[in-house]
């Protein structure tokens, strides 16, 4: 009988067990090992067994780690300091499951010199990593440290439905069901960066530009990230049905991160059904950049619901900003040039004369303000709509309901409906055809600040341009069950406008009508509610302090 070499079976025991282990991700190749590289599957499952995303980095793969319900991504995954440079699928995770990300999320390399962006082939958007989250997923982060950035090139796709919204929010919120209502600063928030128009950038007669790097919000040593460019058309991906949930954080002395801070993002983003929801600083702030916004929920900001800046040339049709009873400050809050106080009268003229002020289009805005003072407030008192600084708005078919709450403020006129203030701005509205303020109605105790347009005051202007002013003397209910003086909205939860027909403005009919459109305002009962199933907090958890 021949002898067996036991070493000998042995090795080809282990060769067979290694090769059969290939189908499950694992590749070991022992003469090539790097003891100081983690060559493991990070999480340790297989794809079968582990339903977390996943991706693969110098032949080793990378993927989350899986406790049956939720998925838990390590800074070593992805972070600030290590974007995702490959394109990433989220998946959505059955039983409620959280993706959790210990590190910030970012996606695709940033740059701020020409010569390297041009070297690693980015150019716009499409060029960089692509982040697919699935319909129904809820992201979650575990403090305020921690932000999700989207850099030039790359592009997020989030595309929830209304029975399958997609979450971004905290653990303390996702895991923990730990946090109030309207509590802030749980997470840090969003950041897109694209290729659009800056007025902070410098512009030939073909609005064609170079270094064109201005910082984002949130940059500070490795989580910089800059945007800019002049590709208006940029596309940064697609929002629908998503929720966004108690962010917020101070980087620095007037560094604060919103819910969702969209840089020189371009008009080939597609943001339609987009809720903010508990935020420290602004709701959605735009810094110059096209995109573009149909139905949007701001409810409980504790800044601006609405910023504008830098020459944003985009829309918003349909938009239902909620403020909190006691803290809230602007519902729009909007700027035509970036550092417009340290400019001279050349430069503003020459930016206006580009067409890369500020121009925003805003049609179907309903605004509930509180009527808070400043001493309650994170920021400043509760107001409507302010422009200033050059920017040239069109504001049609809209609502800014102040009524509910006295103003407490003691200062006269800062709980106003209406500001326009700085002379490019007046003297557009005297004499220009670029800014329109039309077919709106104003229910606030202050009702305007700033002014004169031209000879007029600007409640003259307004009123002679088609909006329409209710007297109010501290709080007042302006719904249809309450007031014969003022019917703008119906009853509980006060949210939707009743018909043009049958409002009431001071005991009598408002006497406008709302342009190429069928009501004023967000929502109309008779219209489809596209509030319905997707949003958080406004038809279900704590009630609204103004209900019936």
């Amino acid at each position: 009988m021949k002898h067996v070499n036991s070493k000998l079976l042995l090795s080809a025991a282990i060769a067979a067990l290694l090769a059969g282990c290939d189908s499950g991700g694992i590749n070991i190749e022992p003469e090539t090992i790097d003891n100081s590289v983690d060559n493991s599957v990070v999480g340790g499952g297989n794809s079968e067994d582990n339903p977390c995303a996943s991706y693969e980095k110098s032949g080793q793969v990378q993927q989350g780690s899986f406790d049956g319900t939720n998925c838990t991504y390590a800074a070593s995954f992805v972070d600030s300091g290590n974007a995702l440079t490959q394109d990433l699928f989220i998946p959505a995770l059955e039983n409620d499951g959280v993706h959790i990300f210990e590190g910030s999320l970012f996606v695709g390399n940033n740059y701020d010199d020409d010569a390297t962006m041009a070297a690693a082939g980015i150019a716009e958007g499409g060029d960089g990593a692509k982040l697919t989250i699935e319909a129904g997923s809820t992201i979650a982060f575990p403090n305020n440290t921690k932000f999700i950035v989207i850099n030039r090139g790359s592009q997020l796709f989030a595309v929830g439905t209304p029975d399958a919204p997609i979450t971004f929010t905290s653990t303390s919120d996702a895991i923990d069901n730990a946090v109030a209502f309207d509590a802030v600063q749980q997470w840090g928030g969003m950041v897109i960066n694209g290729f659009g128009i800056t007025n902070k950038c410098s512009y030939d007669a073909n609005l064609q530009t170079s270094e064109c790097h201005i910082l984002a919000e949130g940059a500070a040593g490795k989580d910089q990230s800059n945007y800019g460019g002049d590709n208006n058309a940029d596309n940064s991906g697609q929002l629908e049905y998503v929720r966004v949930k108690h962010t917020g954080a101070q980087v620095a002395s007037g560094d604060e991160l919103n819910g969702i801070t969209f840089s020189s993002v371009g008009s080939g983003t597609i943001v339609k059904n987009l809720q903010v929801y508990s935020t420290y600083d602004d709701g959605i702030e735009m810094f110059g950049g096209a995109v573009s916004f149909e139905n949007y929920l701001a409810m409980y900001v504790r800044d601006d619901s609405i910023d504008i800046d830098e020459g944003w040339a985009g829309s918003i049709t349909n938009a239902l900003v909620i403020q909190s009873e006691t803290d809230g400050n602007h519902c729009i809050e909007s700027d035509g040039i970036g550092s417009y106080d340290d400019k001279d009268a050349a430069f503003i003229d020459g930016v206006i004369s580009q067409g890369i002020n500020s121009r925003p289009v805003i049609d179907g805005l309903t605004c509930i303000i509180s009527a808070n003072g400043a001493d309650t407030a994170t920021h400043d008192p509760g107001a409507g709509w302010r422009f200033r600084e050059a920017i040239f708005p069109k504001i049609t078919n809209s609502m800014v309901v102040g009524s509910f709450s006295a103003d407490t403020t003691g200062v006269d006129g800062s709980n106003y409906c209406l500001r326009v203030e700085d002379p490019e701005t007046l003297v557009e509205a005297e004499v220009g055809t670029e800014l329109q303020i039309e077919s709106n109605i104003f229910a606030c105790e202050d009702r305007t600040k700033g002014g004169p347009v031209g000879t007029q005051t600007l409640e003259e202007w307004a009123v002679a341009n088609g909006n329409v002013f209710a007297d109010i003397t501290g709080a007042v209910d302006p719904t249809a069950m309450a007031n014969t003086e003022l019917q703008i909205l119906e009853g509980v939860p006060s949210v939707f406008s009743i018909d043009a027909a049958s409002m009431q403005v001071n005991g009598a009919a408002i006497g406008i009508s709302p342009i190429e459109r069928a009501y004023f305002g967000a929502l109309s009962q008779g219209d489809l509610d596209w509030t319905l199933g997707w949003t958080y907090g406004l038809h279900n958890g704590e009630a609204l302090w103004f209900a019936n």
